[in-house]
């Protein structure tokens, strides 16, 4: 449910956005709504059925998921954003909202640009017997990536991604446990872009 989550968070925190905005709008000389309005009141109606839809998504999608979103929703709800960001004219806003997704980007970047090994899989590792997930790794030398292992004389070092990150920080923790925290830290991002 962590893709689903963190997209109805984000589609809440621009409707706010937008609901505010539309609040202090003042009437144009001809005594119509101002195209600022118009734009916020463009992207509340967006908003409003992305949220909708992806608030029954979430329904199935949440642990244990009974439905998978991939690539498809991921792709829908980035394009669902970047409309109502440039037509609404809130796109740095917007970029604030997003702040765990550019942290996982910037954090990710070594391996994304293979200088540091990149596996196919970055997902946590899953321990059936004691139900939680712990850092996913790459195999690496003793004298490698010292500045990403625990312990100098490691073979193994952590995936460079933001679930990894938090895995390492606040050790191992169960799925459902692990995507409220980073659902958690999304909303607390969000809560940034307001101010």
């Amino acid at each position: 449910g962590l893709e689903a989550g963190q997209s109805f968070i984000i589609g809440c925190a621009v409707l706010v956005h937008n609901l505010v905005e539309i609040q202090f709008c003042s009437d144009d000389a001809q005594g119509g709504k101002t195209q600022h309005c118009n734009n916020h009141l463009f992207s509340v109606m967006l908003m409003l059925s992305f949220v909708g839809v992806t608030l029954a998504l979430l329904r199935h999608n949440w642990y244990p998921a009974r439905v998978f979103v991939g690539d498809t929703f991921c792709y829908f709800a980035g394009v669902s954003f970047a409309v109502v960001g440039i037509l609404g004219h809130f796109s740095k806003t917007l970029l604030l909202f997003f702040i765990p997704q550019v942290i996982n980007f910037l954090w990710s970047c070594p391996q994304l640009f293979k200088l540091v090994p990149c596996p196919r899989h970055r997902l946590p590792r899953f321990d059936p017997e004691k139900g939680v997930c712990s850092p996913s790794t790459f195999a690496c030398k003793p004298h490698e990536f010292k500045w990403l292992k625990r312990r100098p004389d490691d073979t193994e070092c952590p995936n460079m991604t933001l679930i990894c990150l938090m895995l390492q920080i606040m050790g191992p923790m169960s799925e459902r446990d692990l995507c409220i925290v980073l659902l958690a830290l999304q909303v607390a991002s969000c809560g940034i872009g307001f101010f």
